[in-house]
């Protein structure tokens, strides 16, 4: 079986793909710019906007898996989340290929919280009209080597002091490589998965506080940093300080500090994958662990 990947370079199209050499399973892989070889890829240039691209890429494929998204830049979510999703439908449909993965978000639950949630629950509108067999995901916060967006809370503990979401809040999170592997076991799909919205965490029930998942990140990096919680205002403040400085590598953006402030981050228990398909393997103390160890072994720290 070859599989289609779309986002294949980002964080989570990189370990997809080395779940992929694992398994044996060959893949199609998007790229906007030209890579070097890997085992078990094929590298098809083009990106959301080029439908010979997509064509190219589906061609002869027996599923596609939609992982490329945008997830920082406010001006660019219709684009690239809904439009770039409506392409990937059509060309599916086009090459004839039935079986669609599509990873979505968990702030697609609350669309009017931010411009992100709006535009990925829009997407998951078009793929569930899409006519077909599709399966959406819905991860919580993603962690692991290569990841940019937590970067910043291992960074700010190994300074001593976090900033973090209101102290009532709680929130889910998985292991990019556990929900790699989750991503591949609904490839085949079946009536267990398809037409079927899952919502995968590390197996911990009712997530984390935020209080406690500052100070496990701390634990990974050998420190007891001082966490202190922002109202929405504060998170606010903070984005605005943050585009400022960091103007378009800000990561924490006015849109995050909108969903940020929510209480409720948790998975629903209810819309947890089968066990039997798949089930978290990676304790998060331990995931966060081995991740603090690749950044400062790849110099990111």
């Amino acid at each position: 079986m070859t599989i289609a990947v779309t986002g294949a370079t980002g964080f989570v199209g990189q370990a997809l793909l080395d779940q992929a050499a694992v398994q044996g399973v060959p893949v199609r892989a998007l790229t906007r710019k030209p890579q070097g070889p890997r085992a078990g890829t094929d590298w098809i240039e083009g990106d959301l906007d080029d439908r010979a691209a997509l064509r190219r890429l589906l061609s002869g494929a027996e599923a596609v898996v939609h992982v490329a998204g945008v997830v920082n830049d406010a001006s660019q979510f219709e684009r690239g989340n809904v439009i770039g999703t409506l392409n990937v439908i059509e060309a599916a449909r086009d090459q004839g290929v039935a079986r669609l993965v599509h990873v979505s978000s968990l702030s697609a639950r609350e669309p009017d919280l931010s411009g992100y949630g709006a535009s990925k629950a829009r997407a998951e509108k078009l793929v569930m009209a899409s006519g077909l067999d599709w399966t959406i995901v819905r991860p919580p916060g993603i962690y692991g080597p290569r990841d940019t967006e937590i970067l910043d809370m291992f960074r700010m503990a190994r300074w001593g002091l976090m900033p973090m979401p209101p102290r009532e809040g709680r929130a889910s999170y998985i292991h990019v490589d556990d929900l790699s592997r989750l991503l591949l076991a609904l490839v085949p799909g079946g009536e267990a998965v398809t037409h079927h919205i899952f919502e995968p965490d590390d197996g911990r029930a009712n997530g984390w506080g935020h209080y406690e998942f500052a100070r496990a990140i701390g634990r990974a990096m050998g420190r007891r940093p001082r966490v202190v919680h922002l109202s929405r205002a504060w998170l606010e403040r903070a984005a605005r300080a943050d585009g400022f400085v960091r103007r378009a590598k800000a990561k924490l953006t006015l849109d995050r500090a909108g969903y940020m402030s929510h209480p409720d981050w948790v998975v629903s228990q209810g819309a947890l994958p089968p066990p039997a398909l798949w089930e978290p393997r990676i304790p998060t103390r331990e995931g966060l662990k081995a991740t603090a160890e690749w950044y400062r072994k790849n110099r990111w720290l």
